[in-house]
């Protein structure tokens, strides 16, 4: 963009409409500006201003000295009382965010990767308060050292400091009423309103911030939805949601995650300080008035119900019901496996990705019975038959890490993680050929970089690179990460190639293993639905679910 200076009937055409600067000479515009779309502003500084702009009713917008629009500021996430470990710019991603986390100890690889973020944002950031095309700025208060994008829209803001809005046509921010930001950073899609108060806080693609919501040191990736609620040094990955009033994420790290109601967790012990924190993983949602103590790590897709002090670790225990009852934690292993909400909940995340289909930043994998997901269960098959073997098979309360897991619920889990193997081992062979893997990676441990989910080894490999020297620029690594993302399906069919002959003791796969297996794994699935749509005729039973709407869930099932 080319700017100019304003010229004298311009200027004379601004202060008719109640504008004032000390200097005009410091606001230059676009060469089709046109000042009857300014009225009563106050400008002060350098500030430039695009094209088909309307600005009206705006205190004051102004550039300061050591302005930095929100890039290169750290959050200290997670640990609230930490030196900071993830760094913001625009183009931030979920995954090199993830990446900050997962080595943020690593003080070597942490100077690295912020000189080369530190590279990126002296590339793009403007010299001053620079309002892109086609923006609207009306009814607000203060905008100081703001990077607005083009096709933005603030309406009645209080205030927004070092900020910086990147959008486009397609997926333009929107910021309204009342909202209060200072060191934000908002991604393509996002919206801030109703009295949303964020401080050093990045809002990501397509997520919604507002009805009062306060955050602090946290970041929001891919439809994170928060709404009433407070955040603190939290770390929110893809479809995480909060809706409620009194509800406080902090010290945590979530993806598709839903808060019920009146959700807290507690950082501080009240004896070093608030240094404590965990992870609600993959699905993992909580219950109306849960209460986790952190630290704690709740697996994938289970629900945690209650107040929960016992800093339980049950990453190897899937799908489990985590319910508080009185000093004990009952762990009820891979029963939400077959319930109505985690049915739902795997089919509409990818029906709910509102961020625009060009230009994603961040990946997100939708795939829910993943490699992961499957290491998991198979992890926790053989804990469940470990603890019974030790602790004798007719031990009524068995005794896990901070918890405990009643007789029948310990059985009942090694045969729903037994469903959840046969069931992927059976998708993974629906279209498949007895293709030999083009891959060894995937057959070893799983990561989830915040919605993006990888072979362990990919990610070593590109730690090493950016060690060594082989990646020395942001460009780079996130174009590997989008690499690693789009070989997914390669490193899928490694990990399952390497389930199946492993569990059948076979050598290599033939055709003619395939339709055998494919027969045995397809009564897991007609089971998994079976039980799925007991389920919801349970929930129908209760009385207030009309018939239709039974019918029509139902339904959904059949097409499966």
């Amino acid at each position: 963009m080319t700017y100019r200076e304003l010229t004298e009937t311009e200027i004379a055409q601004l202060k008719a409409n109640g504008c004032y600067s000390t200097d005009w000479s410091l606001l230059s515009v676009a060469e089709s500006f046109d000042a009857a779309k300014i009225r009563n502003v106050h400008f002060e500084g350098e500030v430039q201003i695009g094209e088909n702009c309307r600005i009206e009713n705006v205190g004051i917008i102004q550039t300061t000295e050591s302005a930095t629009f929100g890039e290169g500021t750290v959050l200290s996430v997670m640990n609230e009382a930490g030196n900071g470990n993830i760094m913001m710019y625009s183009g931030l991603s979920a995954q090199l965010a993830a990446v900050m986390m997962l080595y943020e100890g690593d003080k070597d690889f942490t100077s690295l990767i912020r000189k080369m973020i530190s590279e990126e944002i002296s590339l793009s950031r403007p010299r001053c308060t620079t309002i892109g095309d086609n923006v609207t700025v009306t009814g607000c208060r203060e905008l100081t050292n703001v990077n607005i994008g083009n096709d933005c829209e603030i309406c009645g803001a209080s205030r927004l400091v070092e900020c910086t809005l990147r959008s486009h046509k397609s997926a333009n921010v929107f910021v309204g009423d009342d909202v209060i930001c200072d060191n934000v950073i908002m991604q393509p899609g996002a919206s801030v309103t109703d009295a949303a108060r964020l401080y050093d806080t990045f809002v990501g693609e397509a997520c919604h911030v507002g009805r009062g919501f306060t955050s602090e040191n946290s970041v929001f990736f891919a439809n994170s939805y928060m709404d009433n609620g407070e955040s603190c040094a939290a770390f929110c990955g893809p479809f995480s949601v909060s809706h409620h009033k009194s509800s406080l994420l902090i010290g945590g790290q979530y993806s598709f995650y839903n808060a019920g109601s009146g959700t807290n967790f507690s950082n501080h012990a009240y004896k070093i300080g608030p240094i404590h924190y965990g992870t609600m993983h993959r699905g993992a949602k909580t219950a109306s008035g849960a209460h986790i103590l952190w630290p704690a790590q709740i697996g994938l897709f289970s629900m945690a119900m209650g107040k929960i002090q016992s800093h339980p670790d049950t990453r190897n225990l899937p799908f489990s019901y985590i319910i508080s009852q009185g000093e004990t934690t009952l762990v009820v292993p891979g029963r939400n496996l077959t319930t109505v909400g985690t049915f739902r909940d795997t089919a509409k995340w990818p029906k709910r990705d509102m961020r625009a289909t060009e230009g994603r930043i961040s990946h997100v994998n939708f795939d829910w019975l993943s490699p992961l997901t499957i290491s998991e269960c198979i992890k926790g098959k053989e804990l469940l038959n470990e603890i019974q073997e030790v602790q004798g098979k007719n031990t009524q309360l068995y005794a896990i890490d901070g918890g405990a897991i009643r007789n029948h619920a310990l059985t009942k889990g090694i045969k729903l993680y037994d469903l959840a193997i046969k069931m992927f081992i059976y998708d993974s062979l629906k279209d498949a050929q007895a293709l030999l893997p083009t891959t060894t990676s995937g057959t070893g441990d799983w990561l989830d970089l915040a919605g993006m989910l990888a072979p362990a080894t990919e990610i070593d490999a590109l730690y090493n690179d950016i060690m060594s020297g082989n990646i020395t620029d942001i460009q780079t690594l996130e174009d590997r990460l989008a690499d690693i993302h789009d070989q997914y399906e390669s490193y899928r069919w490694a990990f399952a190639y390497n389930l199946i002959t492993k569990h059948y003791g076979i050598d290599t796969l033939e055709d003619s293993d395939i339709n055998a297996i494919r027969q045995e794994c397809a009564s897991a699935r007609e089971e998994w639905l079976l039980s799925i749509r007991r389920d919801a005729e349970k929930e129908y039973n209760m009385g207030d679910v009309s018939l239709d709407t039974l019918n029509d869930f139902l339904k959904t099932i059949t097409v499966q």
